[in-house]
């Protein structure tokens, strides 16, 4: 077996970050605009001011919020080390390749609703889930293809390891099986 290099990707908290001072000053201009709004009933301004509102209870706590997610692949070690830092710490997860059962594109979202997120689920021994590259701002989250290159390229990584079955595999498998 090809040893293969060490794969590491960190999200953009660059644009993390750009993107909720975005919310919060159009909540400020909506807030500003829409301020003298009559009290008879529900109307466009009321509508606006509330609108302001709400874009800046979502924003200002992101400000806080905004951090760097960094995502290790290393075969060496065959783990991948999950590392999240904000303003108010820092948390470390290791995940064995042993604990890995399974892995697949995810989405968050639908059609109806606007644009679809996609990351990477890995499914562990305890059956869990666990999202990797999950849009918390990694570049391409919007692009399903970006996605399923990330899965097949872990899926590469993973596929040497003993207890891990590839898609191909289950899929004979269950062929097998009828």
């Amino acid at each position: 077996m090809t040893v293969m290099d060490t794969w590491k990707i960190e999200s953009n908290p660059g644009k993390q970050t750009l993107l909720t001072w975005a919310i919060v000053v159009v909540g400020l201009i909506l807030v500003y605009g829409f301020r003298d709004f009559d009290g008879s009933g529900f109307t466009n301004s009321l509508a606006g001011f509330l609108l302001g509102i709400l874009l800046l209870v979502i924003g200002v706590p992101g400000l806080f919020k905004v951090g760097k997610q960094s995502i290790t692949v290393d075969p060496k070690a065959c783990q991948i080390i999950v590392e999240d830092s904000s303003r108010f710490g820092a948390k470390k997860r290791i995940i064995p390749f042993s604990e890995i059962t399974d892995l697949c594109v995810s989405s968050l979202g639908n059609r109806s609703e606007g644009s679809i997120s996609y990351y990477v689920a890995v499914k562990l021994t305890s059956g869990k889930d666990y999202p990797l590259f999950f849009p918390s701002y990694y570049d391409g989250r919007w692009d399903e293809s970006v996605a399923e290159s990330r899965c097949r390229r872990l899926e590469e990584y993973l596929r040497g390891h003993s207890g891990f079955i590839t898609h191909a595999q289950m899929r004979a498998n269950e062929e097998n099986k009828t």
